[in-house]
């Protein structure tokens, strides 16, 4: 990540590549919830606004520049849906599971950080669509805008604030409050349902234990 903050065609091939794999990976592996009927329409909903997302990526990378403000605001906007329905499609996965084991963390941290590359790219559409939505401080003209914005996007969900990236306007302001309160509702819902499903699954191996000690003593005598 820190070489594609960089301008030129180094960083820009770097970051739709990752972007890219990280799109197909989401395809790929994550399964549809939801009423059987309307399965196959959401996936391929699904599927072509990360297709069409992913291979918008390639078009600066191919021509030298983004082309024109309001392509560059599709771009971000089919990127931030897809990005946003992949979170909430690993947060109804994990709320299905039984049982909390390595995996389903790393699905929780999966959940995590779409939700930060979703800030970052829905800002950057903002800052597009909105000239001046935010200050990007001094930093700006060296990085890339979706990387400074990926930046903010982190630093505001995870509560740190350091004051370098700051909205400047009312649509900022709006964004930053969206952003923070869908993070901290994601991290405590996630956390509640995580600490409930291992509480529960601690519960469920105590009874097995339970009942295979009770066999095993009163095994012989039963007939």
């Amino acid at each position: 990540m820190p070489i594609t903050a960089t301008r030129g065609l180094p960083g820009q091939v770097l970051l739709a590549l990752v972007f890219n794999l990280l799109i197909l990976q989401s395809i790929l592996t994550l399964p549809v919830i939801g009423v059987v009927s309307y399965a196959r329409l959401r996936q391929e909903g699904f599927r072509w606004i990360g297709v069409v997302g992913g291979l918008g990526l390639w078009l600066p990378v191919l021509t030298g520049t983004w082309h024109g403000g309001l392509f560059r605001v599709a771009e971000m906007v089919l990127l931030s849906l897809f990005f946003l329905a992949t979170s909430m499609r690993l947060v109804g996965l994990l709320a299905r599971v039984p049982r909390v084991n390595g995996q389903v963390m790393a699905g929780a941290a999966a959940g995590y950080l779409h939700l930060g590359l979703t800030g970052g790219v829905l800002a950057t559409a903002t800052q597009v669509l909105v000239p001046g939505s935010f200050n990007l401080g001094a930093s700006a003209s060296h990085q890339l805008l979706l990387d400074r914005l990926t930046y903010f996007s982190f630093v505001t969900i995870a509560g740190v604030g350091y004051g370098d990236v700051l909205p400047a306007n009312a649509v900022g302001e709006r964004f930053v409050i969206l952003l923070s309160v869908a993070s901290t509702l994601y991290v405590a819902l996630l956390v509640g349902l995580l600490l409930g499903r291992f509480i529960a699954s601690e519960e469920v191996v105590m009874l097995e234990d339970d009942v295979l000690g009770l066999d095993r003593v009163d095994g012989p005598r039963n007939p």
